[in-house]
Formats: structure tokens, sequence, C-alpha cells
């Protein structure tokens, strides 16, 4: 059973040339705007293995030369891939540890002496419990030091290791703010192991890869940003789209201490090793044609005029000759024999992307259409990771599908019961308290017993305190409740609302269980009873808490799995990707944009409202200080400017997708 197809979704095909060039000439061409050595990997666990094996043959040199090998290690997540495939080459490889020095890269603070938020807890969960790493040769700052302490024992810190004879490899994970280790933005380029005050964004990382709500203390005791320097090798990791624009500036950027890893511009062995996802935004992925000649298809011709429209400020059908010549498109001209052809070939495609009728136009031509016209009505299975993403990302398309006429089935995939205030589970206690006295003269006793056990609970609670099993399946009913009151609001009946509570989720926490073959068959079920002509599922992989990619594997797992029991309903059925309030498709990439007037956008609003345990109170906004009806609108608002500043239909708003081939 294939677990992990997400991650071999590629919306562009990009030629292996460039992001893997063969000779070193093909490499000098096609990275000439980076200035960090970058080496780029279909996959994550391909880019983790080059860094293993990398760190693996330092470790092995350093043995043979009887000396010990000094490792500099992050506990960012991104590190966890080459954690993972150290621990399997000392199982599987006999590699091993044992003439390994770890120096931990920053530790919190303060901390109590019996807090178990702690970075370095979390290198031994992930790699030093696993290898036979001497203890007595790992080393780490020390967060429940007295204040007054600090400065000292941070140039200790310095000095041992110094005396161990320096770093070899310093592995590093990157933050959203381009902060390493946890050296904020304004660190200076000679800064050493200090103490720092950690900014918002970075203690949000923290506390997610902690897997929990309890914050992380305001501070931390890091390595400076001239510690760093001081290695001899440097790799930097990042996976995923999430990182693809914090890459970019560090990668292309000037060197600034706004953004902390472009110093690594400055070091003579620096290597940022990323998966293709996280190489999105860099140049010779994005714009290739300004690196080096490409081999043109539909998409890339789509992509560069789009970047052209937007360079020069023209509508598609304005561009000239001239406009081609001057910003390196020339290949095109020789390609299509003029703007004009090339202009009016991709407004067509763009224009035929737009359709009102998302489940296809009955007894319509369909050659340009999204969707094919028949069968009709369809079945449709909308997959909402969340008990809101359904409305978020798709509300105007679902209404259009049910006003025409279609079948559309809604499957929540997880209960979203850590998404829920405390608050919220007071005043629903407080209802059904009051409701048993006003109405039951207080006679129900598992009434009046659980509230009370809830109520001390609540009372008593610390931030660190996990939910009791009772709480989280009150607080997945309240998001029951507000997604059946939401499809009641789009005409669905309720018959054809299914909550799946996919065991991966139901760990209590931000970090979730393994998604696996239990999840799937329970999707898997769901497909082979409703038997759909269409499907939506989530394409947000860059989802920073992971649950819409553990989702949208589950869905696309069970469709594989039907594929090879060659399943007749799916000779039948479409897939089609959404995408909700973290971020939207490319327009190269759209391949279905449904319009919305001001009366269908407003409604779609009034859809996300109905859950409203997700406004203010929502434990997991994020950092956009936006509610998700907000980051909606301005989204779906936004995909519409952009086509109207094409040149095509103005409309208020419009929702975009992109179809999965399987």
């Amino acid at each position: 059973m294939k677990l992990n197809l997400s991650s071999q979704i590629v919306l562009n095909s990009v030629p292996e040339t460039f992001y893997q060039p063969r000779t070193a000439v093909d490499r000098s061409e096609v990275t000439r705007m980076e200035k960090i050595r970058t080496d780029i990997f279909p996959s994550s666990l391909e880019g983790a293995r080059h860094i293993a094996e990398q760190i693996g043959a330092e470790i092995r040199l350093a043995r043979m030369a009887e000396r010990r090998c000094v490792l500099g290690l992050g506990t960012g997540l991104s590190l966890t891939p080459v954690y993972d495939e150290l621990i399997r080459m000392h199982r599987e490889e006999g590699l091993s540890f044992e003439n390994v020095v770890v120096f931990n890269a920053y530790e919190y603070f303060p901390l109590s002496p019996d807090s178990t938020i702690r970075s370095i807890r979390q290198l031994h969960e992930r790699l030093l419990n696993h290898v036979d790493i001497p203890e007595e040769q790992v080393f780490s700052p020390d967060g429940s030091i007295a204040q007054e302490e600090v400065n000292h024992h941070c140039r200790l810190y310095e000095q041992r290791i110094k005396a161990e004879g320096g770093l070899d490899i310093m592995l590093l994970g990157i933050g959203r703010m381009g902060n390493i280790a946890t050296n904020e933005p304004g660190s200076s380029l000679t800064s050493t192991t200090r103490i720092m005050l950690t900014g918002a964004t970075s203690r949000e990382e923290m506390t997610m890869s902690f897997g929990r709500k309890e914050p992380v203390p305001p501070c931390s005791l890091t390595m400076g940003i001239a510690t760093i320097l001081s290695a001899r090798k440097i790799f930097l990791t990042a996976w995923g789209e999430g990182k693809a624009e914090i890459i970019r500036q560090t990668v292309e950027g000037t060197v600034s201490d706004v953004i902390p890893a472009t110093f690594l511009q400055t070091h003579n062995d620096a290597n940022v090793v990323i998966d293709l996802a996280a190489a999105s935004r860099l140049t010779r992925i994005v714009h290739p044609w300004l690196v080096a000649s490409c081999t043109w298809d539909d998409k890339l011709v789509r992509s560069a005029l789009v970047w052209l429209c937007q360079l020069t400020g023209k509508p598609i059908l304005k561009l000239t000759n001239k406009d081609y010549n001057e910003n390196g498109l020339s290949e095109l001209l020789a390609l299509y024999g003029s703007a004009y052809n090339a202009n009016i070939k991709i407004f067509n495609d763009l224009q035929h992307t737009i359709t009102g009728w998302p489940g296809g136009k009955p007894n319509a031509d369909d050659t340009h259409r999204p969707e094919r016209a028949k069968p009709y009505p369809k079945r449709v299975l909308v997959f909402s990771p969340h008990p809101d993403d359904d409305v978020i990302s798709m509300g105007g398309t679902i209404q259009r599908l049910v006003s025409q006429g279609h079948e559309v089935h809604i499957a929540y995939e997880t209960s979203g019961n850590i998404a829920v205030g405390d608050e919220e589970v007071t005043r629903f206690m407080h209802f059904i308290n009051g409701f048993n006295q006003l109405f039951g003269n207080s006679a129900d006793k598992v009434i009046k017993e659980k509230y009370q056990e809830i109520k001390r609970f609540l009372q008593s609670k610390k931030e660190s305190d996990l939910d009791t099993r009772d709480i989280l399946t009150i607080k997945g009913l309240i998001r029951r409740g507000e997604a059946r009151t939401a499809c009641s609001y789009n005409h669905i009946p309720l018959e054809r609302v299914y909550f799946l509570d996919l065991p991966f989720y139901e760990s209590g926490r931000i970090e979730k269980l393994p998604m696996g073959e239990k999840d799937v068959n329970i999707v898997r079920e769901l497909l082979t009873r409703i038997q759909p002509h269409q499907i939506y599922v989530a394409g947000d992989l860059a989802d920073p808490h992971g649950t819409h990619r553990k989702c949208t594997d589950a869905v696309l797992a069970a469709i594989d799995e039907e594929k090879k029991a060659e399943a007749a309903w799916l000779r039948d059925c479409r897939v089609w990707m959404y995408r909700g309030a973290w971020a939207e498709w490319e327009i190269e990439n759209i391949e279905m944009c449904v319009p919305m007037s001001p009366e269908e956008l407003r409604q779609k609003r009034n859809a996300i409202l109905k859950h409203q345990s997700q406004m203010e109170s929502a434990p997991f906004l994020g950092k956009d200080e936006r509610l998700f009806w907000q980051r909606a609108e301005d989204r779906n608002r936004a995909t519409a400017k952009l086509y109207d500043d094409l040149g095509l239909a103005c409309y208020e708003a419009m929702e975009a997708f992109v179809e999965y081939k399987f």
C-alpha cells in the first residue's frame, strides 16, 4: 500500500538537468542566480539520504584517522528524515557513532529542572537514543542555569567546542523567518553562543515540533552565527512548499541580518539540500528560461507569459515581440512565429479553465471544458481534512454543484477536536447542565457528574496538560454540529455527510500518529460505497500542521488500491485538488477555475461562519491574523484579479482546482 503518494505529485514537469545537472558546466549555467551550493532532490527521503551518507563518510574517515568527529546538530522537524537515515545506517550498515561528539545547536531558556520541553530531549528521542554515541560525548547548553550565570556558561560552551577541535559538520534546518539555530533576524555575523529572545514565529514552529500546545520558553541559549560558520562543513535542509520562499531568499538573495541564513553565503563549504517542492521558487525551477534554453511545453509557456505580463504590467493580448526579446523569451518567438500567436494560444488556454459548471454542463460541447458533460447528474464526494476545509476551500463550488443538481457528499476526515478552545467546552457544558436542570429537574446523574468532573479538570488544567478523552469527544461533537449546520445551509442532506474520524489524528496533540492502512481502509470503504464520478481532495501540501497531507495521502492510497483491484467505477471518475487557507495554486497549474458573484461569495462566507469555534478563539489560526473567512475571500478575490489583469473575464472571486491523474 502506497502511503505517501502526495510526495509524488509533480505539477510542473521539471527536466532533470535543471535540478540535478549532469556536468559542472551544466551546473554553473543553471545555478547562476544561486550564491550557495544547492542540491535538489525529487523527494525529502533522497535528500536526507544524501546528507546522511556524507555525515556517515565523515564519521568513518575520522575513525580511520583515530580521531573524533564533531557534529553540531539542530532539532527541527526537517532534520528527522536525516536522523532516521543515520539510525538505519547504524542498524543495517554497522555505522558506529562511538567516535562522535555532539553539540546541541540550542536549548530553551529558562527551564525548570523537571521541564520536559527541552531541545536536547528531542535530539535524544530522534537520534541519540538509537545509536551508540557515549553519553559523555553529548553536550548541550543548560537552560536551567541561573540568569546571572548565562554569559559565563555560553563562554564555556564555546571553549568546549574549541577543545574538541571545532565542528566538523553543522546540520541545521531553517525557520520561516530565515533563522538558523535560534539566531533571529538582527543577529550579527560575529555572534557566538548567547542568550536570544525568540520571536513569535520561531516559538510557534518550536511548539509544533514538540507536538503539543504548551508554548516553549521565551528565550534560548543558541550557537551564534560565528559559531555555526566555524564548522568545516554546513548542511541546511528544508522540505516542502512551505519553505520555498525563504529558501529562495537564502540562496539567491543578498547577505543580510534580516535573514540570518543568508550568512551561509560567506562560508566556503555550505550546502543547501532540499526537495523539489522547497526549490519551487528558485529561478532555475520557476523561471528556467532565465538561466538556460528550455524544452517548452504548454505549462511552461503559460508560466512564462504570466510572468511576462506581471513584469510588463500588460494583459496577455498586448504583449509584443519587443517584450519577448527584451526579457529572455525570444525562444518563444522562434517557436510560435510571433508574439500574437503565442499570446492567443495561452489566452485561449486560460479562458478554457474558467467554468461556471464544475460538475460539467449537460447537453453541451465539452471539448474545451475542464469537466465532461456526462454523466449527469454526477455523484460528487468532497473530502475535507478538518470539519471546515470544505467550505473554506471550495464553498462556492459546493454551492454550484448542489444548485446544478449533482448528488454531493461531504466526508470529514478528522474530528478536528484539538482545534477547539476550552471555553467552547465550558459553554456547551453549561448548556447541557442547564438543560438538565430546567427540563429534567437535575435527575440525570451522568450529566451532573460529568459536568463536575470536566469543570474541575478545566479549572486546574495547565498549558502542558493533554485533554482527557471525554473532553476531546465533546470538542469533536462541537465540530460535528458546526459541520452539519454548514452542510444544511448548503442544502446537503445530512445522510450524505460522513465523519470518518481517521485514527491517525486521534493523538490528542498537534503531532499526529503515522497515517496507516487502517486510515486508508476507512476511506476506501466510503469510496466503494458511493462510487463517485468526481472526488475533491485537499492539495494543501504546505499545510504547516501536516494534517492535510496525511488526509490526502489516505485518499490517494485508497484510490490506488481501488485501481489495483480494477474497480469499474474508477474508469468514470476524476479527482480534483483544491487548496485552502494556506496558499493558492499557481496560475500555470490551474485547470479549472469556478467564478463567484458577490452574492455567492457572501453565501460562502456565511457557510464558513457556521463554524463558530474556528473564529477568534480557534487555537491554530497561525501567524496570519486574518480569520479563515477573511483569508478565503482575499485569496479568491486575488485569483479573480489575476485573471482580470491578464485580460480575461472580470469576476468578484474565483476558486481554483488542479486535476490529479491517478
